[in-house]
């Protein structure tokens, strides 16, 4: 989760997260372990009631130096997003 939120989390974006799913630790993870993580987008789209903040949902995997991964969930973030431009006619 450290580095989930120091590396991927926007410091400037990032709003909050409701929380996550699926959380799975497969494997044990020893001293001496280099980890890592791979985080794949599933979903983006704006919030229906606020307008200035979008929802993003991502699978996250932890793996060790053997490329195995020895944890996953799911989350979901909300980040603040950049003022749409105005489009006049």
């Amino acid at each position: 989760m450290r580095m989930y939120a120091d590396h991927y989390l926007s410091k400037v974006a990032s709003l909050a997260s409701p929380g996550l799913d699926e959380l799975r630790w497969i494997k044990p993870v020893r001293p001496g372990d280099v980890l890592s993580v791979r985080v794949t987008v599933e979903e983006t789209r704006l919030s229906q009631s606020k307008p200035d903040r979008g929802i993003v949902r991502s699978y996250i995997e932890t793996l060790n130096q053997e490329g195995e991964v020895v944890m996953s969930m799911r989350a979901i973030n909300l980040l603040r997003c950049r003022p749409q431009p105005v489009v006049s006619d």
